[in-house]
């Protein structure tokens, strides 16, 4: 029964590799093919880290320019102040595979209204994509220099916290490929954050579904998979593992949620309205094959999370279909188990 249901999330996340940044608007007919876009400038003067510039977006949301010495570049995140006069808490909330120039949870996933009368600091990654937020061994030619862990535990912190004022605690979420970066940092800097969600996500790497949808990941943005921990041999993919590494967890409030890959009433409606009904249908079944994939990993770490008899909380949907609506309906579930740990009322 365990082989077929790895095998299974294995093929689901390769049938819906390609097509999972579409599913993300609202079922539109794939675009053109485009130039390869190449890998972000690296620039060897930048050895310090520091705020550059802050662009003021909305009256509660800000961009930070951030330079990045582990990168070399300037790294741009949103931030979104919460209420009250703090000091608050600090969220910080990681996209899916794209990595866009404005994180999917702000332009898809209703982020910015869900938290405006949250009294919470949300810090939102742009760029990253393909990266799994992970400090990779060597530049990629296609997905450039990578240091996301240093920056997202070292360098981003000090210098977001203070300039919001945060009070010392802090949660990490995400999505897809950033709900495994989320938890993977949850476990291996046990303490840094008090909380810890998994939308939609797989959470191993050294065993062979772990490898595989970390190798499609990578790959279907262009990367290779050996620049980041090295070949699969590597204690590396080990050190990265969260089903392994799950004892480190202890301690740590945890939230997963994945849905079954059926069609909501929403995402239906969504086909419905497609330009192209024919193509809307043909990437619906790449997302339903997605969530189902996701849906056997989650049952897996929670299943682990039972064994060593760590608590979480784990909600599965009877639909939903690794699109965008459906993450969002997921980040109200979520924020209950965050809001507790970080001692602040959940208003919502």
């Amino acid at each position: 029964m365990r082989r077929v249901s790895i095998t299974v999330a294995a093929v689901a996340v390769i049938a819906a590799a390609t097509t999972a940044p579409v599913l993300g608007e609202v079922f539109a007919a794939p675009a053109p093919a485009a130039a390869p876009t190449p890998p972000p400038a690296v620039d060897p003067k930048m050895t310090r880290t520091g705020l550059l510039t802050i662009e003021p977006i909305g009256p509660r949301r800000d961009r930070l320019h951030i330079a990045s010495a582990a990168m070399r570049r300037v790294i741009v995140v949103d931030v979104l102040r919460g209420t009250g006069e703090g000091p608050r808490p600090t969220l910080y909330l990681l996209d899916g595979v794209d990595g866009e120039p404005t994180s999917g949870w702000l332009t898809k996933g209703g982020a910015e209204q869900f938290f405006a009368d949250k009294p919470v600091d949300v810090v939102l990654t742009t760029g990253g994509t393909g990266s799994m937020y992970s400090d990779w061994q060597r530049h990629d030619a296609a997905l450039g220099l990578n240091l996301w862990e240093t920056f997202l535990t070292e360098e981003l912190p000090p210098i977001v916290e203070s300039l919001l004022k945060g009070d010392g605690r802090r949660a990490i979420a995400g999505v897809s490929m950033g709900a495994q970066a989320a938890m993977m940092l949850a476990q291996r800097h046990p303490g840094h954050y008090l909380a810890v969600a998994g939308m939609s996500g797989c959470y191993s790497t050294a065993d062979p579904l772990g490898h595989a949808v970390t190798t499609i990941t990578v790959a279907s943005r262009g990367g290779n998979v050996e620049n980041l921990w090295g070949p699969p041999s590597s204690p590396e993919w080990v050190a990265h593992d969260s089903l392994l590494g799950a004892d480190r967890l202890r301690g740590t409030a945890i939230y997963l949620s994945a849905a079954s890959g059926a069609p909501t009433d929403a995402d239906l409606a969504a086909v419905a309205a497609a330009p192209s009904v024919v193509d809307a249908l043909r990437l619906a079944g790449g997302g339903a094959a997605l969530e189902a994939g996701a849906r056997a990993c989650t049952e897996r770490f929670a299943g682990r999370l039972a064994e060593l008899r760590i608590p979480a909380e784990i909600e599965y949907s009877d639909a939903g279909m690794h699109t965008w609506p459906d993450f969002e309906a997921q980040l109200p579930r979520a924020w209950r188990v965050l809001a507790e740990a970080l001692g602040v009322a959940r208003v919502g």
